[in-house]
């Protein structure tokens, strides 16, 4: 079964101390294409989740974005007292020596001094770091799972076009019988017109027999049931895995159909068998801008 390049996953875990939140969402794109935003308490672990991110989810313009919250009081931040003390220090020598009077409210001025609050740095404690890998996973498996069920949708999509486009080809028979008798009866009747011309009857059953070879459309109805075939094995077994990561190989294989289509519609000669050709088109333009969105 394919897997489609969209889909979107959530994650958790927590430490006796921190709650770590994990979203992960991804669109449909040619390379793989990730960013991660995370606190910068993880930054440290951004090049050990790339790698297995990337081999799980192969393609897609892909997004995370983590979250941590301490879910116990505590103290991130502290009072630099001694950088305050030199500063209030040197205020009032400046004060004396301008013969200013001391400010009327000494706290408020303080902390607004640089550096005024100590933050505390802490190291990655192991136990976070486990937490953050494990709400990553569990993310991802929830995003692998949208991908998924995304894929069964399109599976059906492409089946049913594809269905469409066997059935307009099958419709092409009826109107190839009474084709070649019209082409005929339309050049002997532009001939007969030109009553001072003597033509060889000979010479011109040899020409419509080379004009008629040309507009045979055998070749490409056989071509292009081909190609219909081989979409379908490619899409892999309904139940199965076989089809996964196909996208590309999909779109070429699209790309072929449309090339016997638009053959189908040069040589049709017949206002019937064009029109089947537009329907065709039709079918196949809504199954190329699915197949973008394939793994």
């Amino acid at each position: 079964m394919i897997s489609s390049m969209t889909g979107f996953g959530r994650g958790g875990a927590q430490t006796p101390t921190k709650r770590v939140k994990v979203e992960i969402k991804s669109l449909n794109s040619k390379q793989l294409d990730l960013s991660l935003r995370v606190p910068s308490c993880f930054r440290e672990m951004e090049v050990t989740m790339r790698n297995p991110i990337a081999a799980r989810l192969e393609r897609g313009k892909v997004e995370l974005s983590a979250t941590v919250e301490s879910v116990v009081a505590e103290a991130t931040a502290a009072i630099n007292v001694e950088l305050l003390s030199a500063y209030k220090s040197q205020f009032e020598e400046m004060g004396r020596r301008l013969g200013l009077p001391e400010p009327s409210d000494w706290y408020q001025m303080l902390l607004r001094m640089p550096d005024a609050m100590k933050t505390e740095t802490s190291t990655l404690a192991p136990e976070e770091a486990e937490a953050f890998v494990a709400a990553c996973n569990e993310a991802i498996d929830a995003l692998v799972e949208f991908r998924r069920r995304e894929g069964k949708k399109l599976y059906a999509f492409f089946e049913e076009k594809i269905d469409r486009i066997r059935q307009l080809l099958s419709d092409i028979a009826q109107y190839e019988e009474e084709r070649i008798p019209k082409i005929r009866e339309r050049l002997e009747d532009q001939l007969s017109r030109l009553a001072s011309i003597e033509y060889d009857r000979a010479r011109l059953e040899q020409e419509l027999i080379f004009y008629i070879e040309k507009l045979d459309v055998t070749e490409e109805k056989v071509r292009l049931s081909s190609h219909l075939n081989y979409f379908m094995e490619t899409l892999g077994p309904a139940d199965g895995n076989a089809g996964e990561g196909q996208g590309k190989k999909l779109g070429f294989i699209a790309q072929e159909m449309g090339r016997e289509i638009n053959t189908l519609g040069s040589k049709s000669n017949h206002a019937g068998m064009q029109k089947i050709v537009v329907m065709m088109k039709d079918e196949l333009e809504q199954i190329k801008e699915q197949v973008l969105n394939v793994l």
